[in-house]
């Protein structure tokens, strides 16, 4: 046999031999990819959760400090309307004794003084204001959340999205799904991150706390 003849079988063979090779490492490569994506998913969908359960637990717990406020403010005003009818009762002079009259005094003090501790009582740190601030706190901390969360579900969204089109590019062996696939899984990698770090705010309708 000539050497022109078998050089001219090794090359079909080696022909036929290279893109089989080649699709096998595009599907694993892709196949690699497609795990890196469904890992990322994992992490937005744990920071998704994480911001709803603490958009949650702040809408909570500033409901509750503001139906304490309020608890609060009607106490202040029952005092201050106490207090009051007292100053009244002991301006009358010949009214009530003066053993009466220094008790009145007593308990206007006394109700003034409560009344003025329910205002502000940085000690126990429950007076009207102090609970102003903390209700604060609790919203700014539920505004932060609910910020969060769209970011997480777009994200998780487009990972999905991404490892569906990743997949049938591994069935196709079609590079240009897998670039299709990697755009929009750059995308939500910029969410997720947007998400953790909130560099950019996302609009988002939040229901309002009632007070």
């Amino acid at each position: 046999m000539e050497g022109h003849e078998i050089a001219e079988r090794i090359q079909p063979e080696e022909a036929e031999a290279h893109p089989a090779s080649t699709h096998e490492m595009f599907r694993r490569l892709t196949a690699i990819y497609v795990g890196a994506v469904a890992m990322l998913l994992a992490i937005a969908g744990l920071g998704g959760a994480e911001a709803s359960k603490e958009m949650l637990n702040a809408n909570i717990h500033a409901s509750d400090t503001y139906a304490f406020y309020q608890a609060k403010n009607i106490r202040q005003t029952l005092y201050q309307i106490s207090a009051a009818e007292l100053e009244l009762l002991a301006g009358g002079g010949s009214a009530i004794s003066p053993n009466d009259s220094a008790k009145a005094a007593e308990l206007i003090k006394k109700y003034r003084d409560t009344a003025a501790r329910y205002e502000s009582d940085p000690k126990s740190g429950e007076g009207k204001q102090e609970l102003l601030d903390k209700a604060h706190e609790w919203e700014h901390a539920r505004d932060h959340a609910s910020a969060q969360l769209p970011n997480f579900e777009y994200a998780e969204a487009l990972f999905q999205i991404a490892i569906v089109l990743g997949s049938v590019a591994i069935v196709a062996a079609s590079p240009w799904l897998v670039g299709l696939s990697g755009l929009l899984a750059a995308c939500a990698a910029l969410l997720t991150v947007n998400g953790y770090f909130l560099l950019v705010s996302l609009s988002h309708a939040v229901a309002p706390v009632t007070h």
